[in-house]
Formats: structure tokens, sequence, C-alpha cells
């Protein structure tokens, strides 16, 4: 039984490998400090090759990591305070918003009142038209009835057809003749002349003296004028002439004045 050289057994409970392990029994070991040959996976010395080693990577060298931690925690630190003051702003403008809410309520509350005296305008105006429409139409049906007043008078004033005849007839008669007021409504109502019924013909007088189509004291003087140029009279005879119911029938007075004009 080939017996190992003490001082090279593992250590109990050490995971690292014997460096003489693999090594058939009888082979002499190698000097102290060397690993024994054979078993490259054991003995390669991560150092050998023919080259240097590899250098690692820069992010994985605790002299660019802990500095990197430390600029990257200040990053995160800065963006935060950056996202508060960001979020800090709105408040610092707050009171200018503030005094933009409070200036439009006061734009809102002086619209509102223009708003309700531009209607109360308009109301006031609404009354002063709708009291103009009245006041229109009171005044076109007063003058729609005056005008019918109007056509009743004339209506009334020119009579019937008949009373509208003797008014002319009337006329014809007081232009080659002269006639006192009975005088002439015997003649317009005689049945041997023009035969109107007797209101007719006072209506036709009542007409001729109403828009001063006649004077019977000129009447009575161009009267007592003819008679005078036919034969003589005395005052008193020319007068009896004039006022008899079977003469001319002038009044006392219309006669008198008649009389006077002729020189009597």
């Amino acid at each position: 039984m080939t017996q190992q050289s003490p001082g090279h057994e593992p250590l109990p409970g050490s995971n690292q490998p014997s460096p003489y392990q693999g090594q058939a029994p009888g082979d002499t070991p190698p000097p102290y400090g060397q690993r024994p040959a054979g078993d490259a996976s054991l003995h390669s010395d991560p150092n050998a090759g023919t080259g240097p080693a590899p250098a690692r990577a820069w992010y994985k060298k605790k002299r660019f990591i802990l500095p990197g931690a430390f600029l990257l925690f200040f990053i995160i630190v800065g963006a935060f305070g950056d996202g508060d003051a960001g979020e800090q702003k709105p408040a610092a403008a707050a009171s200018p918003s503030a005094a933009a809410k409070e200036k439009t309520a006061d734009e809102v509350a002086a619209e509102k009142k223009a708003e309700e005296k531009r209607q109360a305008q308009k109301a006031a105006d609404g009354a002063a038209k709708a009291e103009e429409k009245r006041l229109e139409e009171e005044a076109r049906v007063a003058a729609e009835a005056a005008a019918a007043e109007a056509a009743a008078a004339e209506a009334a004033r020119a009579g019937t057809v008949s009373q509208q005849n003797a008014y002319r007839s009337a006329l014809t008669y007081l232009d080659f003749s002269s006639f006192s007021r009975a005088g002439l409504i015997r003649q317009l109502t005689s049945e041997y002349a023009d035969a109107f019924p007797r209101e007719d013909a006072e209506f036709a007088i009542a007409r001729l003296e109403a828009e001063g189509g006649v004077d019977w004291n000129e009447q009575a003087a161009k009267s007592a004028k003819t008679y005078m140029e036919l034969m003589s009279y005395s005052r008193a005879g020319l007068i009896q002439q004039l006022t008899s119911e079977y003469g001319e029938g002038f009044t006392r007075e219309q006669a008198e004045y008649g009389v006077s004009q002729t020189g009597l």
C-alpha cells in the first residue's frame, strides 16, 4: 500500500481537492510548491498561457462601481427634487391664477349687470313701442270714427235723393228770382210747381241756411226793388205786400229791411 506524504492531504471539511488526486500509486510526488502533472483541470494555472490574462470589465471594478452608485443615487435624488420643485411651481403661480379667477368673477358680475340693464332697456323699449302702437291704434280708430261721422254728417247734410233734388231746385229758383223762406217752401211743395214733400222742401231750405247760401234780408231787398220798378208803393203798402201770406211771405223785420233799401 503506497503511503502518501504527510502534509499533502486535504484538510478535513475542505472542498479543495488534494494536489495529488489522480496520481497513480508509486508515483513520486512533485517537489514542494508544484502541482502534480496529468490533471489539467486541477493543475492548470489561471495565469498560464501564451499571453497575459484578460482584464475585467470596467463596471466590474470596485473603483468604478462605488462612485457610479453614488452618482446614480444623487441623480435619482435630484430627479425627485426637480419633480417636487416642478410640482411646487403651479403652487407658486396659484396667486396670479386666483387673481385671474377673481377678475373673471368680477367681469362675469359686470356682464350680468350689463345684461340685466340691457334686458331692462329692452323691456322699456318694448313697453314704449307697445304704448306707441296702442296710441296709433286709438288714433286710427278715432280717425275712422271721425271719418264715419263725417260721412254720416255729409250723408245727413246731403239728405236723400229727393231732398237733394229739392235743394238743387231751391238754388235754381234763387238764381232767377227773390223768395222769402215761406215763399220758397210754398213754391217747392206746390202741386203746380215741384210738388216735393214738405219735409224734403224744409230740408233743402235748412241746408241752404246752414251753408250760408241764402240771406233773407237780401231777398227782401231784391223783392222790394222789383215791386218798386213795377208800380209806386208807400212804405206801409210795400211792407204789407212783402209780408202778406198771399204775397211774398217775408217776416216784418225782413220786409222793413228790404223797404228801407229802396229809400222809403
